[in-house]
């Protein structure tokens, strides 16, 4: 029986990694005791909204073993995503007739991407050390992902509840590998937010509630793709025009400035989706829009939720006459949810146009 000799293997797959496009990887074990209880007391509080998924699973999400038996290390690894040109993010953010859609989601979803690479990585540790025991997971399981990538020594989890890296701020993706080889393990970091809390200070919905405490059920990601039913309305006119995501914490955040371009051209913004208007984006049929996020992270959110998002993203922009006639195109809308939110954004602006008639 062959001796393998691990410490050559962990020198071996970081080499391997970087062959196939991530950007870092780390080893970590499967002790997540404070990160359970964080995690505990999370749910408790009911800041996960309706995700009950994030519940479900019990102890297998912070108990790696549990959830792959014989598990004895984790490797996480990192896939950079910030596409070309994301300063000009804020110019989108500060026009209202645009659409935002957060930055991850402009290219091709990577939830295939990392997986197909971190399967070809452990194909390659097999043919090093013959058959051992993995599975391999992309946000497709319940894994503390970021808790055990911290553990790994890719970053410090910051006050916005994202993983943060001296090098590379937190424009990037997450994969684990959980394996029952007995790899040496990384050391996790020093935290490195200090005083600051311009993530906290920018959120538009106040969403993180204390540093590292997140508050799912007024996050903007959650109301935009989580959230099936209808967005609350005291939380519609701090939604702006952002209609798939948010990245107002990460945009503001100091460390970003190191983020470097992602060479990865699965991650270029695709159908012009960085910059284009509102009013553009609610004339497409369920046909466009199957057609043009095929493949896209985007697609999750499904038809009815992508109207009903652009429809409160028309409420807050200018009354101009194309954003009301976008609206009035959709108030017989066939959804009843699309139709409320088309209702909302059309009383939004004719207060608007009242108050304009009272001032003047």
């Amino acid at each position: 029986m062959t001796t393998i000799d691990y410490t050559t293997l962990r020198r071996d797959i970081e080499d391997w990694a970087r062959e196939l496009g991530f950007q870092r990887v780390g080893i970590s074990g499967i002790e997540l005791d404070g990160d359970e209880a964080h995690l505990l007391g999370w749910l408790d509080a009911g800041f996960h909204g309706e995700m009950d998924y994030m519940a479900r699973h019990g102890s297998k999400r912070s108990r790696p073993a549990e959830l792959q038996p014989g598990t004895l290390r984790v490797l996480s690894a990192r896939m950079d995503y910030a596409p070309p040109g994301i300063a000009g993010a804020w110019d989108v953010l500060g026009d209202g007739e645009r659409a935002y859609v957060s930055r991850y989601a402009l290219g091709r979803d990577y939830h295939k991407i990392l997986r197909t690479r971190l399967q070809k990585l452990a194909d390659r540790i097999a043919e090093a050390t013959g058959p051992f025991g993995h599975r391999v997971f992309t946000d497709s399981a319940p894994v503390l992902e970021k808790a055990l990538a911290r553990n790994a020594g890719l970053g410090w989890i910051g006050k916005h509840t994202l993983l943060l890296n001296r090098e590379a701020g937190s424009w990037f993706f997450l994969g684990e590998i959980y394996t029952d080889l007995p790899l040496p393990v990384d050391a996790p970091p020093s935290a490195h937010c200090g005083t600051c809390t311009r993530c906290i200070d920018v959120c538009p919905t106040q969403a993180i509630v204390a540093p590292y405490r997140l508050d799912a059920r007024r996050c903007i990601s959650y109301l935009t793709i989580e959230l099936r039913g209808a967005i609350p309305e005291e939380l519609r006119p701090l939604i702006g025009n952002r209609i798939f995501g948010c990245d107002d914490c990460q945009l503001v955040c100091p460390w970003n400035k190191f983020a470097t371009p992602t060479p990865e051209a699965d991650f270029v913004p695709r159908h012009g989706l960085q910059d284009a208007t509102l009013a553009e984006l609610f004339a497409w049929s369920e046909e466009d829009f199957l057609e043009r996020t095929a493949g896209m992270a985007i697609r999750r959110t499904g038809y009815e939720g992508w109207l009903r998002n652009i429809a409160v993203a028309l409420g807050n922009a200018p009354g101009t006459p194309t954003v009301l006639a976008a609206l009035h195109s959709r108030e017989n809308d066939a959804s009843p949810l699309v139709r409320e939110h088309v209702a909302w954004a059309l009383r939004r602006h004719r207060a608007d146009d009242s108050v304009t008639c009272v001032l003047e």
